[in-house]
């Protein structure tokens, strides 16, 4: 990798969105009211304390759950005389995510007062009161044969595809899976053609199993990409090390053209315009799974790079990282999960376009969900009112300028529109975008993987699904 890429840490601009209005406690600037504006009206709601110039963690403490270094090898010993559950690839993926706190307050997978609470109310209530917002469900599935193995056993050794121990969950907790309705309440639909329901719904096991887990060993891919893996604790302490005042968070699974640039970079002059003094982008592209016409996270993060070198992105003002969690393409639902995990990593503002998470349906041809109803949800979704979300403003190809500009709906013919479909669509073709939508090195990026694509038999790549 370039040098640019070597390290870890890059710092660029993001946007957030919600429509909150509150006052922010800091030790480097004195409290100022921060008014965030949706649908051109702005709302009043509790104060919230920021600590050490941080967002608090959802619960106020940082679940944790990577056994210390001393205890390793007693764990290892302990989870080979126990029941053996194998875990896909995706269950390591969501064990990760537990074991590092981006689903804080949890501590391992869902036992079934959970898993109801997050399926019917999006949200966990804590033995205090308060509400935390949990949309997606966390959960491991078991077949009849696993839960038998199991017997009366109150915990679980769970390894990977290779044989090697991840962890253990303790306290556990069998309950059944029921499919259809965990799909329909996280989907909306029971169409066929779900990309993460046909790879991890659809041929489950029938049970489902919770409990705490303990980690046996951080969890690494070994992909040349684990340097940009950080850490919720991680990525707060880099914030702190840059005097951030505020963190605005901006997740993408697509290549990064100058639309987005232009939205990242607009919202830090926004909080600038607020008050803050030093506002900090956390570019935080998803790593887990993602379907299969997606653009590869090795390939997105060699983009990503090149819009740096580019110097359309300033690193001195953003922390690029990945986000380890699998996409759910849940729509409105998942748009929840993605922002509650930042508010864990010290994010108190969230970036939300149009159609956040969505797909096209399956099976109609239509998208899946409203394109504004993730903006709309995030606004009021119970648990998320220490959150401030930002609604992206509509970015398109300005042709008078020769550039990405910000859409004005009083000369509508000098815009155009360029989707996510449309961008691979070219790629994939070898045609080149307008000049002005995307760097350079960043496009050649994106060309260079539709190169190397092992051709179908009929000698074609295969289309993409529109998201």
């Amino acid at each position: 990798m370039a040098s640019s890429m070597a390290a870890s840490l890059f710092v660029k601009t993001s946007f957030s969105s919600h429509s909150l209005s509150k006052t922010y406690d800091t030790h480097f600037a004195p409290p100022s009211k921060v008014n965030v504006f949706v649908g051109g009206k702005a709302r009043r709601h509790p104060s919230l304390r920021v600590s050490n110039g941080l967002i608090e963690p959802d619960g106020g403490k940082l679940v944790k759950l990577v056994v210390e270094d001393s205890q390793k090898d007693l764990k290892k010993g302990e989870a080979l005389s126990l029941p053996r559950i194998k875990l896909s690839r995706i269950d390591v993926e969501w064990v990760h995510v537990l074991s590092e706190g981006w689903a804080t307050p949890l501590r391992g997978f869902m036992k079934e007062a959970e898993f109801l609470q997050t399926l019917h109310f999006n949200s966990l209530r804590l033995h205090d009161g308060s509400v935390v917002n949990m949309s997606v469900p966390i959960v491991l599935a078991i077949d009849d044969a696993q839960k038998h193995r199991i017997g009366d056993s109150k915990k679980v050794a769970l390894f990977d595809s290779k044989g090697n121990p991840v962890a253990i969950l303790n306290d556990i907790e069998i309950y059944k899976h029921p499919k259809e309705e965990r799909i329909a309440r996280t989907w909306g639909t029971t169409a066929p053609g779900l990309p993460y329901v046909e790879q991890t719904i659809t041929n489950a096991g029938n049970w489902l199993i919770g409990g705490d887990l303990e980690v046996i060993e951080p969890i690494k891919y070994h992909d040349g990409l684990d340097h940009f893996r950080l850490s919720p604790a991680e990525l707060r302490a880099e914030f702190t090390k840059r005097n951030a005042d505020a963190v605005f968070a901006f997740q993408l699974r697509n290549p990064v053209h100058n639309g987005h640039a232009l939205l990242m970079t607009d919202t830090r002059r926004r909080l600038l315009e607020m008050g803050y003094k030093n506002p900090v982008l956390l570019l935080h592209p998803l790593g887990g799974y993602t379907k299969a016409d997606d653009v590869p996270l090795d390939w997105r993060m060699k983009q990503h790079e090149k819009v740096l070198e580019d110097g359309v992105l300033d690193p001195e003002t953003t922390v690029v990282s990945i986000f380890p969690s699998p996409m759910h393409y849940a729509g409105p639902t998942e748009v929840q999960w993605h922002a509650k995990a930042r508010i864990n990593a010290g994010a108190n503002f969230y970036i939300v376009g149009r159609d956040p998470a969505g797909m096209s349906h399956p099976v109609e041809k239509r998208d899946l969900y409203d394109a504004d109803h993730g903006k709309k949800v995030l606004s009021m979704a119970p648990g998320l009112e220490r959150l401030n979300i930002l609604p992206f403003r509509v970015a398109a190809y300005d042709k008078t300028q020769g550039k990405m500009a910000f859409f004005d709906p009083s000369r509508p013919q000098d815009f155009l529109f360029i989707s996510g479909t449309k961008m691979r669509t070219l790629a994939r073709n070898k045609e080149s975008p307008p000049d002005g939508f995307m760097c350079p090195g960043g496009w050649k990026v994106l060309v260079d993987y539709y190169d190397s694509l092992v051709l179908s038999s009929n000698g074609k790549v295969p289309e993409a699904v529109p998201a």
